[in-house]
């Protein structure tokens, strides 16, 4: 039986600009109880996936991706923002609402075959994700889930995901 995550988030109307609806997971990782749970739910699905890796996309993926890779006893790779990384590097640009963003991985990040959950905070309109899907593969790994706190279903970012599955913790 999972926990009801959403009374740890909090919404904040209006941000980052009016008409949005921010949700917030700080809450949440700040008790350790819901974090853990959390964690341990994503945890349990990726289990019977085989997982070699971890790889979330910048910045808040980073501190949902590292304690399931940690619990998973596998490697973590993070999807950087492009110019962030000190080493060779593969890109994966995608469309924002107004213009582009550009995701890089070290170009040994991912080794050929290795079987990779791409985790992150949010599914929103799904285009980090799917950069990240996409670095995963150009680098010769194969995506074998995709897990997230939340999803925004108006947004319909798992319709850009299809052919992968998919766990989400709460839905908005």
């Amino acid at each position: 039986m999972s926990l009801d995550y959403k009374k740890y988030v909090k919404s904040i109307p209006d941000f980052p600009e009016k008409g949005i609806i921010f949700r917030d997971i700080l809450p949440l990782m700040a008790d350790g109880a819901a974090y853990r749970a959390a964690t341990d739910e994503i945890v349990h699905y990726a289990i019977d996936k085989q997982v070699d890796m971890v790889v979330s996309p910048e910045a808040r993926g980073f501190i949902v991706g590292c304690p399931i890779a940690y619990e998973l006893g596998v490697g973590y790779a993070p999807a950087r923002k492009a110019g962030k990384l000190p080493r060779k590097a593969v890109s994966a640009t995608y469309n924002l609402e107004y213009g582009t963003a550009t995701l890089q991985m070290e170009y040994d990040a991912i080794k050929p075959g290795q079987r990779v959950l791409v985790v992150d905070d949010l599914l929103a309109t799904g285009g980090t994700i799917g950069a990240t899907i996409d670095l995963v593969h150009q680098l010769g790994g194969k995506v074998v889930g995709c897990a997230f706190l939340i999803e925004l279903k108006a947004l319909k970012g798992r319709d850009k995901l299809k052919g992968y599955d998919i766990k989400t913790l709460m839905e908005y």
